[in-house]
Parts: C-alpha cells; sequence; structure tokens
C-alpha cells in the first residue's frame, strides 16, 4: 500500500460513512482522527525508510540482501472500532492512541531466518527506536501454526510543532511464512465453510505450518553451507 494515498483514503472513508454505521466519536472528532492517523502514517514511513538503509547496507557488505519485499498499512477506521469494542474502550482520539499498538504496520519479508533476527537486533540497535515489547511465534508458534517475529516499536517523528514519539507494530517473517499466514489469513475470514470442513483445513494448515519451519531450517543451512565452501 503506497502510503502517500493512505491519508486521502482514511479522510474518503471518514467522509462517506454515516454516523450510524461509524462510532460518533471518530465522526464528531474527524479532524483530530485523521491528524492522528496522518503522524502514524509518517512512523511507519520512518521505519520503513530504516529498513530500506539497513538492506542497502547489508547488500553492500555481504552482497546479498536480506529483505524481498517491505509492505506497509494503516489500520482501517472499521478494524480500529472494532479493536477498541473488543477492548471495552470507547474509540476516541485520544484511547485509539493510549490503547493501540498495531494502528501503523510495518510487515518485512525476508530471505532467511536468520535475517530476520539480524534485522531485528539492527533496528534496536539504533538510538531513536525504543523496543516496547517483542512477541516471538517463530520459536514459539501459535497454536495454528502461524509463525513470525512482532515487535511493538516507538519511533520520533518531527512534526512544526516539536518532536512526538509513535508507535509502530513490526512483523517480520520470511517468504514461506509470509506464504503460510496469507492463506490462513483467508480461511479465518472465510465465513461460508462447514465447520467440519474447516476443523479439517485448519488441521491440514497445521501440518504446513511444521512443514514451512524445516523449510526454512534447510533452506538456510543450504545458504550457510553455500557461503563456507572454499572459492
Amino acid at each position: 500500500m503506497a502510503e502517500n494515498k493512505e491519508i486521502p483514503r482514511q479522510i474518503a472513508i471518514l467522509s462517506s460513512v454515516s454516523p450510524s454505521t461509524l462510532v460518533s466519536e471518530i465522526i464528531d472528532h474527524g479532524k483530530d482522527y485523521v491528524a492522528l492517523m496522518s503522524y502514524y502514517a509518517g512512523a511507519m514511513m520512518e521505519v520503513e525508510t530504516k529498513f530500506r538503509v539497513l538492506n542497502m547496507e547489508f547488500n553492500a557488505q555481504f552482497a546479498r540482501n536480506p529483505i524481498e519485499s517491505i509492505k506497509t498499512r494503516i489500520k482501517s477506521p472499521a478494524s480500529i472500532y472494532e479493536k477498541m469494542q473488543r477492548l471495552g474502550k470507547r474509540p476516541t482520539v485520544a484511547n485509539i492512541e493510549s490503547e493501540l499498538n498495531d494502528v501503523a504496520g510495518v510487515r518485512v519479508i525476508c530471505s532467511f531466518l536468520d535475517d530476520i533476527y539480524r534485522l531485528a537486533d539492527m533496528l534496536a540497535q539504533q538510538d531513536d527506536v525504543k523496543v516496547l515489547r517483542v512477541k516471538d511465534y517463530i520459536k514459539n508458534p501459535k497454536p495454528s501454526g502461524y509463525r513470525s517475529l512482532h515487535l511493538i516499536v516507538e519511533i520520533p517523528i518531527f512534526l512544526s510543532s516539536g518532536k512526538r514519539p509513535m508507535r509502530v507494530e513490526v512483523q517480520l517473517r520470511t517468504i514461506v511464512m509470509d506464504f503460510w499466514a496469507s492463506l490462513e489469513h483467508k480461511l479465518r475470514y472465510k465465513k461460508n465453510i462447514p465447520e467440519g470442513q474447516l476443523m479439517e483445513i485448519a488441521r491440514e494448515l497445521s501440518l504446513c505450518a511444521d512443514i514451512v519451519s524445516r523449510t526454512d531450517e534447510q533452506m538456510l543451512s543450504i545458504r550457510q553451507r553455500i557461503e563456507n565452501a572454499p572459492d
């Protein structure tokens, strides 16, 4: 998703949705809401840029890129509202900023397993980045088989009024982890699959997650053997 299109899209959503379908607090404070989303977009771009710089530096040193692709997104108004409902909080602008860590998201798709941890360490070492939370679903997968490294980071953005810290969720995963997660996401939101079939698909996906994990480990081992081979 292109960053320069995200905030206008948020504005269009806010202006086109009636109060009956979107929480009144967001409608009543639409200007403040859009401003907050612009701050999140700025923080998201800062984090993306940091990863792109690290990718270039790594390529200059080791003649390969650890990052295959980077995806970014700002949570939609509907998703924000739904999550605030689950938390039992009114979706005011102040509550959105204080309660949610994943309004801005950056997903980094890596070539190999060790690239994930190397990039996470490099990001954490930067003096303007504060790592608030780490959830390692690679070493400790979810029951579904989901694997990814999640970070909540705080990074400053510089506005005309001064510096403002903002939180961004960072997800780092390999190509095969991302492929698996995409398929699992589609299953989770598919409403018309019979329950018995749904359980069978979930079981097969869980088995595939184990295969994905072994594939990542084998691909890393192959790369390391190639790198360590004499010229």
